[in-house]
């Protein structure tokens, strides 16, 4: 994994290449091209149009923090990358490359009206809700606690999930226990602000937040969660027809959908409309019936979309091929110039390995990209430009910072970002690294990906390396909150009298 530097992270460095290399030139040149197309609004360093850039409404801009040698370049063999990708600055994403991420969403604190619950109770106009009498007794034991208080909302947690809280679809134990003491089950009764930040893909973020919430036994909020392709969603703004690849069945088509990209192609679509593209596929009666094909040779193709593992390698591969050797993403077509007529390709995280419920981790869709790059440079001779989002790409934490914020407001009524944050994974290459550069408390855990020693050699923790979650959580607690602070509740107590629960009746 090559280390990240100063222009990596927003630092302006100069780029001498600017000057000295011409391709480098033609390179900025073709960005503006393949993207000048697809938006409105003004452009981007990258050649990316803005939309609502002048009215602040828009998708944030962050800079790619990949490198723009080839990733897959050790795996190539005889396949060398030429010289002027070498002498690009150090970024692990494609020159110029220019991530747009969603602004979070924020609720509007002007009312105080709470409406009628699901029991039908009455909402009460300008009131809190209703408390029950746990609540009412953490607030009592808060109100006297003061300063545990400001520090418990002066730290939050970023949670990986497979590996960390489950394997697939089974629980790693130690996770259930580590977010009850989050929700609450902890001395002061207070919900610790944590979110959900994966790697994870493939299917919309309601319909895998209900199958975490079922799995880990305490609510996970879409308004907590983030997945590979979360941020992903700001491309709507920007593209009007695009391939979306990857995924079980047609749940990215879905993703896409409440996404809000307006014409979504998925490659069914496309085999299902001339089958000889694919000559391997064998293609079901099934399959045809819920694909929606066209003449392609009359769409032209805006960008593709890797949103998830593809579970047809063989098919993906030459559709997007196809795609990326046309003359701007029309079928039927091959470009004169293969760089200036490409159209771009987004990956939705860069992975190599993932853990399932296999006894050793699976490729993931890094394994896919560095299969596509490879190949394309075999055919082309040129390598491929792409952009890389998810962990431990720059955008993906700077999104997490407007959802940790996001979610203080929901949770605290506080609009803050906590100064405190602790990275809990199990990847070393994504989940560590990512943390360290964006100066995160990172923790390791050993239920995952990692299985090595003391510490990772390339990317170490910098908080710590720990046998599970739980473990983790409940160190970095004693560090911020004393190591005398209790990962229970304790019902029974009078937070006055600190006598038994007869007592808190009242206090003379």
């Amino acid at each position: 994994m090559p280390a990240f530097d100063d222009a990596d992270f927003g630092v302006d460095v100069p780029n001498n290449n600017a000057q000295t290399n011409p391709e480098q030139g033609d390179m900025n040149k073709k960005a503006s091209l393949s993207a000048g197309n697809h938006g409105h609004m003004g452009t981007s360093p990258g050649g990316l149009p803005i939309p609502g850039e002048h009215t602040g409404d828009g998708p944030i801009e962050v800079p790619a923090s990949r490198s723009s040698v080839s990733e897959a370049a050790k795996y190539m063999h005889n396949l060398s990358v030429s010289p002027s990708q070498k002498d690009r600055r150090g970024s692990r994403n494609s020159f110029g490359a220019s991530l747009p991420i969603p602004r979070s969403k924020r609720q509007s604190r002007l009312s105080s009206v709470h409406y009628p619950s699901e029991n039908g109770r009455p909402s009460r106009p300008g009131m809190p809700p209703i408390q029950n009498s746990r609540a009412l007794l953490a607030s009592q034991v808060q109100d006297v606690q003061v300063a545990k208080v400001k520090k418990a909302k002066n730290m939050a947690f970023a949670f990986d999930i497979d590996g960390v809280l489950v394997h697939g679809d089974r629980l790693i134990p130690e996770g259930q226990r580590a977010l009850d003491i989050l929700n609450g089950d902890n001395e002061l009764g207070i919900k610790i602000p944590h979110i959900f930040l994966t790697n994870g893909s493939g299917k919309p973020e309601k319909a895998r937040c209900d199958q975490l919430t079922k799995i880990l036994q305490n609510p996970v909020s879409t308004d907590q969660f983030i997945q590979s392709h979360t941020p992903m969603s700001a491309l709507a703004d920007y593209y009007e027809t695009v391939l979306v690849v990857g995924g079980e069945g047609y749940k990215c088509r879905e993703v896409a959908e409440v996404y809000g990209f307006k014409d979504i192609v998925v490659p069914n679509d496309i085999v299902a409309w001339d089958p000889t593209i694919a000559p391997y596929r064998v293609f079901t009666d099934e399959e045809r019936a819920t694909s929606k094909p066209r003449d392609f040779t009359k769409v032209e193709i805006g960008a593709i979309l890797v949103f998830s593992d593809s579970r047809d390698y063989a098919t993906d591969m030459q559709i997007i091929m196809d795609l990326l050797q046309s003359e701007n993403g029309r079928f039927g077509t091959k470009a004169k110039d293969p760089v200036s007529q490409r159209i771009p390709i987004y990956f939705s995280q860069g992975d190599l390995l993932c853990p399932t419920e296999h006894w050793t981790p699976r490729m993931s869709q890094g394994a896919f990209r560095i299969g596509l790059e490879a190949m394309y440079r075999a055919l082309t001779g040129v390598d491929l430009e792409r952009v890389v989002y998810g962990k431990p790409e720059l955008a993906t934490y700077k999104y997490a910072d407007e959802v940790i914020t996001s979610w203080m407001d929901q949770i605290h009524g506080e609009e803050k970002l906590p100064e405190n944050i602790y990275m809990i994974g199990d990847n070393p290459a994504s989940d560590i690294i990512g943390g360290n550069m964006y100066g995160w408390n990172t923790c390791l855990v050993r239920t995952g990906v990692f299985q090595g020693g003391d510490n990772d050699e390339n990317n170490p923790a910098n908080f710590g390396v720990f046998p599970n979650v739980l473990e983790a959580v409940q160190t970095a607690l004693r560090k911020q909150l004393g190591d005398d602070f209790k990962m229970h509740f304790d019902e029974t107590i009078n937070p006055v009298l600190h006598g038994e629960k007869a007592d808190a009746a009242a206090v003379v």
